[in-house]
């Protein structure tokens, strides 16, 4: 997907993103947080920052003489994130709309962030490559992403529907999803992360499970990148929200099986 396209849907979407903060967002971001060791201090860069949900709690952790710089391609998702901050006096935090894949630092950090975010990067090594280079020596790289079966039969049934309507659908979120597969299971992540020349490999797998009504299914359809699936016309989406919570039926329980890894840079 285009970056322009990925900041402009998730701008789009940011409400609607916020609103599976209390159940999913903000616990698997306190975990990834917890997994970072993050100390009284240390400066940090949370990569693809979004609503906050990481940022906050590692501001918090880090202390106000903390350095937290949060990125993200959404404007909305940022101001979210900025009104969070604001409310619990969080000075130390600096948000920026910007491509992490670009993103350099005048000093590098003790700790960089990047939770569910990471498989969205087009060219995913050359930017995880480049984010490794903003850390200092002994820095560490925090992030999460989804398990093998994760969104599913969530994901599954949502394209089965827009297939209908839209039969040249090919896949629109194809990267992300080839890139998520390439580090969906502990073995393949600790993998592709000594690739990064990282030490230190820890993969700790995180069951999770998420209760949807109809309302907060569509909510996570329309504030993910799954909303790229979607039909343009309006009556088209209509069918397919139609069909496709009928198919999920009133009360979902979403896989939402994570993995958090930590490592260190030599």
């Amino acid at each position: 997907m285009p970056e322009t396209n990925i900041g402009t849907a998730f701008d789009d979407g940011a409400a609607e993103f916020e609103r599976l903060a209390p159940s999913l967002w903000n616990p698997m971001g306190n975990a990834l947080v917890a997994a970072a060791e993050i100390t009284m201090g240390e400066s940090i860069l949370d990569a693809g920052c979004g609503t906050g949900a990481t940022t906050i709690p590692a501001a918090q952790y880090a202390g106000p003489d903390a350095r937290v710089d949060g990125v993200d391609l959404s404007a909305q998702m940022l101001a979210l994130a900025q009104a969070k901050a604001n409310t619990l006096s969080l000075a130390n935090v600096s948000l920026t709309v910007g491509d992490v894949a670009r993103w350099a630092a005048e000093e590098p950090y003790d700790v960089i962030l990047s939770a569910y975010s990471i498989f969205f990067l087009p060219d995913m090594d050359a930017a995880a490559a480049h984010l490794v280079s903003n850390l200092r020596s002994g820095g560490r790289l925090a992030l999460s992403t989804w398990a093998d079966g994760a969104l599913n039969p969530f994901t599954d049934l949502l394209v089965q529907e827009c297939r209908r309507e839209r039969p040249e659908l090919t896949g629109p979120l194809s990267g992300a999803r080839d890139n998520t597969e390439r580090l969906n299971t502990p073995e393949k992540l600790t993998a592709w992360l000594e690739t990064l020349g990282l030490q230190d490999i820890k993969v700790l797998s995180t069951p999770a499970q998420v209760q949807l009504n109809h309302s907060l299914a569509w909510s996570l359809v329309l504030g993910s990148g799954l909303r790229f699936l979607l039909p343009g016309d309006p009556e088209a989406m209509e069918r397919v929200k139609a069909a496709f919570l009928t198919q999920l039926g009133e009360e979902h329980l979403l896989n939402a099986d994570t993995l958090i890894a930590s490592a260190h840079r030599p």
